[in-house]
């Protein structure tokens, strides 16, 4: 343009990553809508069949990273309890408001460890000890949506993302099985699971 400055053309790359930026929020969007219309009732019984399920797959982990369950999500906080009773090491992420990133705290008593941290999502208070996210043997994921492939859609913060680069051990996610999803748009930062557990089965992820 005469007089003035020629954009460059975008690359092939920021097209791609503008075209799955897109794609994950109208897949959030319809997740969203999806969750907001299951029951209460029916909710608590997929959280006990996911409990059950849960709890026969985690005998061999004795360090584990929880997630606090939101109002659309399973409820796991019946096996953190069983896991604490039984003497395992259970830690669950707390956000560094100075770092912007969530780390992990131990839990020892629910009664008195849990606060109400950012984004309304309980978390340890400041008196429980940090765990380095590199001592986990098995960390448990939400996320709004989940594949085949263990790509995880998250809520579009990225915090989960980084907390999972730096864990150690299994990383299992969580959900309903209407979040299971044979494929979906993805971004070379994502971060992948192993295995997702439903209310009705358990899947390795495809390689």
């Amino acid at each position: 343009m005469a007089g003035g400055i020629c954009p460059a053309a975008p690359t092939k790359w920021r097209i791609l990553k503008m075209t799955s930026q897109h794609l994950k929020a109208e897949l959030r969007s319809m997740m969203r809508g999806r969750l907001k219309q299951i029951s209460l009732a029916v909710r608590a019984v997929e959280s006990s069949e996911v409990c059950n399920r849960l709890q026969a797959q985690m005998a061999s982990a004795h360090t584990l990273l929880f997630f606090a369950p939101l109002p659309d999500e399973l409820d796991i906080w019946p096996v953190l309890e069983l896991s604490l009773a039984l003497g395992n090491t259970c830690a669950l992420p707390f956000f560094d408001a100075e770092k912007k990133t969530y780390g992990a705290r131990v839990l020892n008593h629910l009664a008195t460890d849990i606060v109400t941290g950012k984004f309304g999502v309980r978390e340890p208070a400041s008196s429980c000890a940090e765990i380095p996210l590199n001592k986990f043997d098995l960390v448990l994921v939400p996320g709004m949506a989940f594949d085949l492939h263990g790509n995880r859609l998250g809520r579009g913060q990225g915090f989960y993302d980084r907390l999972l680069a730096e864990a150690s051990g299994v990383k299992c996610g969580v959900c309903y099985d209407l979040q299971l999803l044979e494929k979906m748009p993805t971004e070379p930062h994502d971060a992948k699971v192993g295995f997702i557990l439903t209310p009705s089965r358990v899947v390795r992820r495809k390689v």
